[in-house]
């Protein structure tokens, strides 16, 4: 146990006895437990709370004079108690469980994928010509092809030629679809003219990068970021807003299950203040909201081609002053994607390059497939070849079937592997920087979703020029996930103390999902573990910094980014990992980055409220603040000290209290 907790109890008097109302009968007690209060106070043993709000935290003794005839007063015996605990980036409006066609992020080959769309096609039935959506899609690991089925695209076709289909990835960047589908795409001017070969050299060009295609060039169904827009603008936003309409308070009681009282919509979309709106009239928002509002620059252009800056600040500063009075909601912070995603797919032939932005070329790994059906690398294109020097100055010759088969049998790959690409920020530049520039004009805080390093190279440029340009620095500016960042931005994201919101339960060793990755960043052979994560992997090296950042001055948050991966915004596997860096019985991705239980701790409370802008009422126990507090089944300090923080990732909530009240009580 380090010093903080060894000598809590031995200064808690003096600190909260000043901090104290005047002792008086309050409405509850608390004691009995171990309470980490993420304040001064460190460890306390009891708190009162009148009127909704802490009025005493402190010793047991102290406590009881709070008591009088009509208190309830609530023995712990020995329980933890934690802050409510604040997420710091998901997208709750699409947490909540519904009756869908929905593969819960299982790892299925194409063959079986192909079965399971045809049975919701039975369970779940739609009308000719309309759309079967399929959630949580797993992407990255599984969808091995075979003969019959060689891409997801021909998958899809055989579950329906007559429904459109459209799978959701997990990670709400991915998405596939059938042929029906893919010919219901509509153009810039809105007409229909359908994903194929020869629309993706013309009418979707700009899309190219980011829709997968097959061997011939036809598209293989894997439409991915932007793109699959033209083909259903909700698969990224509230694909089931209506649903979730009907039952809005499902929201709240999913986070209270999970501990969560306070929380950032990491995409909010004018569709969805409704949500907020409805719950907040019923007297059911049992859970702090902070907007984080998206406006695509892309779709704001005008005429001309340029961004109206001043149209969608407009927006945003209305949307800010609805709610500016507001005791639960807050939309003073802005969402901006600096890029997308860094996974490509090595079962496409040609292998989809990932699209995410990065400083260093990606790399051409050729692929084969082992003996289990996995993924492993046999080799590498040489771009700079004579070969596709040749392939690059005219494309055209190659693209024929025929032509491109011809070079396969050649050279072992296909030509479109000769692609040189350091894949694509969201948006140009120029236009990021300014984005940022004028939102911090306007006073907003930046909420910008970053994983390639050339993506955090450009959030932060675009962070410091926004606050050279107002002069103001004490913006709670932050930055999403970070994946990969080079040690000279690590140090400027520190130095900048800019708040990062991190997926703690992402930094693992994933065999599959590693595929998908690293063979594109680092050269690699087969796909064994010491291949993919030797002593001089650039990736294990530089993803995820977790302790770097934190060692560098950055604020860490905690942000579950549910429903990617799972509805399930899980902070107690996130705090797990935090400490471990490794899913049980695997090894660890640089464990070297993992960071103590008091810094998750502190990411998952006061550190997230103070990025909310609500560290007055919430974020920690102290006297004059909301009594928001967690009741758990293990003392999560204890696991810790004595090695066991993998046990920590089974924690479940036994009570959750918001603004004084339980709103969430355990099933025995």
């Amino acid at each position: 146990m380090g010093r903080k907790f060894g000598t809590v109890l031995a200064v808690v008097m003096t600190l909260c006895a000043s901090a104290a109302v005047a002792a008086g009968p309050a409405d509850l007690v608390v004691t009995g437990g171990r309470i980490y209060t993420s304040g001064p106070a460190g460890l306390a043993e009891a708190f009162a709370v009148t009127g909704g709000r802490l009025v005493y935290v402190g010793s047991a003794a102290g406590a009881r004079e709070f008591v009088g005839p009509k208190t309830q007063v609530r023995n712990l015996r020995g329980a933890f108690v934690l802050p409510g605990l604040v997420d710091a980036h998901l997208h709750p409006i699409d947490t909540v469980d519904l009756k869908v066609c929905d593969l819960d992020s299982k790892v299925v080959s194409l063959r079986q994928m192909s079965a399971f769309v045809r049975e919701c096609l039975r369970k779940y039935p739609v009308a000719p010509g309309s759309r079967l959506l399929v959630h949580q899609w797993n992407y990255a690991s599984g969808n091995q092809p075979d003969p019959e089925y060689p891409t997801l695209r021909v998958a899809l076709d055989k579950a329906s030629t007559t429904r459109q289909v459209q799978l959701l990835g997990n990670d709400a960047h991915h998405s596939a679809f059938n042929t029906l589908a893919l010919s219901s795409a509509r153009n810039a001017a809105g007409s229909v003219v359908g994903i194929t070969k020869a629309t993706l050299g013309t009418d979707f060009a700009a899309y190219a990068r980011i829709i997968g295609v097959d061997a011939s060039g036809e598209p293989n169904g894997a439409v991915n970021e932007d793109a699959r827009y033209t083909i259903n603008p909700r698969s990224m936003v509230y694909p089931e807003l209506e649903r979730v309409l009907k039952d809005p308070a499902a929201i709240p009681r999913r986070m209270n299950s999970v501990g969560i009282t306070a929380m950032t919509d990491a995409m909010a979309d004018p569709a969805g203040y409704e949500v907020w709106d409805t719950l907040q009239r019923a007297g059911q928002l049992t859970v702090r909201t902070t907007l984080a509002q998206f406006y695509d620059p892309s779709r704001f252009r005008r005429d001309d081609g340029t961004v109206d800056y001043p149209a969608m600040v407009a927006k945003a500063r209305a949307v800010r002053e609805k709610y500016q009075d507001n005791p639960l909601i807050r939309a003073d912070m802005v969402k901006l994607f600096a890029d997308g995603v860094i996974e490509g797919n090595p079962f496409a032939v040609p292998p989809t390059l990932p699209n995410g932005a990065l400083l260093a070329p990606l790399l051409q790994p050729i692929f084969a497939t082992d003996a289990a059906g996995r993924a492993t690398v046999t080799g590498y294109v040489d771009t700079g070849s004579p070969a596709c020097a040749e392939v690059r100055a005219d494309p055209a010759r190659f693209a024929s079937d025929g032509a491109a088969t011809a070079f396969t049998r050649a050279h072992g790959y296909h030509p479109a592997q000769c692609a040189i690409s350091n894949g694509q920020l969201q948006h140009p530049r120029e236009v990021i920087l300014e984005f940022a520039r004028q939102f911090h004009l306007a006073g907003f805080n930046l909420h910008i979703h970053v994983i390639g390093d050339r993506a955090v190279r450009t959030a932060v440029d675009a962070i410091e020029a926004a606050r050279a340009a107002d002069g103001v620095t004490t913006t709670r500016d932050g930055l999403a996930h970070i994946q990969l960042a080079r040690p000279e931005d690590v140090a400027r994201i520190g130095r900048d103390h800019l708040y990062i919101a991190y997926t703690y339960a992402w930094a693992n060793v994933d065999p599959d999902y590693d595929m998908t990755v690293i063979p594109f960043v680092q050269r690699v052979a087969g796909n064994g573990y010491d291949q993919l994560h030797g002593p001089a992997s650039f990736y294990d090296a530089n993803a995820y910094p977790v302790r770097a950042t934190r060692d560098a001055g950055a604020i860490l948050a905690a942000g579950s980014d549910a429903p990617v991966e799972t509805r399930d915004p899980r902070p107690f596997v996130n705090i797990s990992r935090a400490l471990t860096r490794h899913v049980p019985g695997s090894p660890a991705l640089n464990p070297a980055q993992a960071i103590t239980i008091d810094d998750v701790l502190q990411a998952y409370t006061i550190n997230g409220a103070r990025w909310q802008g609500i560290d007055h009422e919430a974020g920690s126990l102290e006297v004059g603040k909301s009594a928001d507090f967690v009741v758990v089944d293990r003392d999560l300090l204890r696991l810790a000290a004595a090695g066991h923080a993998d046990d920590i990732a089974a924690t479940r909530v036994r009570e959750t209290w918001f603004m004084g009240r339980r709103v969430y009580r355990a099933q025995k």
